[in-house]
């Protein structure tokens, strides 16, 4: 019985072991059909990195100004403005274009012109989102905030909003 014992325990504590060692991160997105994640939180995530963006910018342009200049904080503001335009490239990339945005054959204009029309905005918002990496230019958030509008409403249809304004109640 003792030897049982130890042995369970011996292994209880190499898997432990094994465990601990082999960590690796969590990425948001499997890529599989699991039905966890919600649309309408992924444009609410977005818009949370717009406004993050934005306030690193308007950070790094004042710390720039000083005299001194506060590197370690400069760094830390950029380092996070470029977080947050990666966030919404991964969400864009991962979550939209290769999960919920799904080809649709050209001989059905009306749906072809739809999903053209939601790839064209998921694409400027990617460019957008790396020409906030690039500059300070608040511009890049607002185009950003203007565009994820639009894809909002492209990406909806009349049966989601009702659907989205009942649980807004």
């Amino acid at each position: 019985m003792k030897q049982t014992a130890r042995i369970l325990l011996t292994l209880m504590v190499i898997f432990l072991l094994i465990s601990v060692i082999n960590i690796s991160p969590v990425f948001a997105h499997c890529q599989i059909p699991c039905g966890i994640y919600t649309d309408e939180l992924r444009f609410q995530l977005l818009e949370e990195d717009f406004t993050t963006i934005e306030k690193s910018m308007t950070e790094i342009v004042k710390l720039s100004q000083e005299n001194p200049v506060n590197y370690n904080q400069l760094v830390r503001w950029i380092t996070n403005k470029e977080e947050h335009a990666n966030k919404i490239q991964e969400v864009v990339n991962s979550y939209f274009l290769t999960q919920r945005i799904k080809p649709v054959e050209s001989t059905d204009q009306k749906a072809y012109q739809e999903y053209t029309r939601k790839l064209s905005l998921l694409h400027q918002l990617l460019v957008y989102a790396m020409k906030a990496k690039q500059t300070t230019d608040l511009a890049n958030v607002e185009k950003m905030r203007s565009l994820l509008k639009e894809f909002h409403e492209a990406y909806f249809g009349p049966e989601d909003k009702e659907h989205l304004q009942e649980h807004h109640k």
